[in-house]
């Protein structure tokens, strides 16, 4: 008969828990370590800045809430804050109910999805940079696509439809991305919902929209809360394609901050600016978790 080993004593425990307390810290060390560095030192300095006058060089000036005046007051960053909107809806609306629609035809199709899903999934994976140079060259007025039928519209070098088009590009990188969340949360809803709805003579219409949209609201709410940091967070397409222009006609608060901070040399006013932003995007996601307690995306 073999001898059991002796509980613990409660010291014993307690050194066992400090010891895997500091092994665990010991690990997490380097990532904390570099959290600090490149996330919360640059977070805390883009605070002060934003306090100064200061043009990205050489000492800063503290002048206080004035570069948040000015930026209340400035015309330049109204219109920039319209086109986030604009941008905004856009982005929602059209890649979202693009996104829904080939999620359900994908989940109608028994054969091949898996390849249909890879091609939906091509422009998500292509890098932003070359999605845009591409989509530069196809848009242009004298070897674009639209000139060969004829037509030498200049989409990105027109006032009315710069910003238009470059959503455009957004919106076909982005849409098949979401329509393979979307067909995900779809086979995850329990069939045994439309096997009852086709009990009751729903149609598939009925079954779309009173079982499948249900069964993926909280998918969605998370979509619709991601697309709005990243209309706000908007940059890349924009900069690379029309960096804002015509005349500002495809501005928006990311490119007005990049050329306050770097062309203008207003590093402090640019600072203001991003911190802004930030502040919108906190209060968004406060506002999301509050919806979140209160059940709303599972209602």
């Amino acid at each position: 008969m073999t001898a059991t080993a002796a509980p613990l004593t409660a010291s014993g425990a307690r050194r066992a828990r400090l010891r895997a307390a500091v092994v665990g810290w010991a690990f997490l060390a380097p990532l904390l370590v570099l959290n600090l560095l490149v996330v919360l030192g640059p977070s805390v300095a883009t605070v002060y800045y934003s306090f100064t006058d200061w043009s990205g060089l050489g000492p800063a000036t503290f002048i206080g809430l004035d570069n948040y005046v000015t930026a209340f007051g400035d015309a330049k960053v109204h219109q920039a804050l319209l086109h986030n909107l604009v941008w905004f809806v856009l982005f929602l609306t059209v890649p979202m109910a693009m996104g829904l629609l080939g999620a359900y035809l994908l989940s109608q199709v028994r054969r091949f999805q898996m390849l249909f899903r890879a091609l939906y999934f091509i422009p998500y994976v292509v890098a932003s940079v070359v999605n845009a140079a591409v989509w530069k060259m196809l848009l242009s007025p004298t070897s674009g696509i639209t000139h060969q039928f004829g037509i030498d519209q200049s989409w990105l070098g027109d006032t009315s439809t710069a910003l238009l088009s470059v959503n455009f590009v957004v919106d076909w990188h982005w849409w098949g991305f979401l329509a393979v969340i979307f067909l995900s949360a779809m086979q995850g809803v329990d069939p045994a919902l439309y096997d009852a709805a086709k009990v009751d003579g729903a149609s598939r219409w009925q079954q779309y929209r009173n079982v499948t949209l249900p069964g993926i609201r909280p998918t969605m709410v998370f979509i619709v809360l991601m697309t709005v940091i990243w209309s706000l967070k908007a940059f890349d397409y924009i900069f690379i394609m029309t960096q804002g222009g015509p005349a500002g006609s495809s501005e928006v608060v990311s490119t007005l901050m990049y050329k306050q901070a770097f062309n203008e040399y207003s590093a402090g006013y640019a600072a203001a600016l991003g911190l802004s932003m930030t502040l919108v995007t906190a209060v968004i996601l406060a506002v999301y978790q509050w919806m979140r307690k209160k059940g709303w995306e599972d209602e």
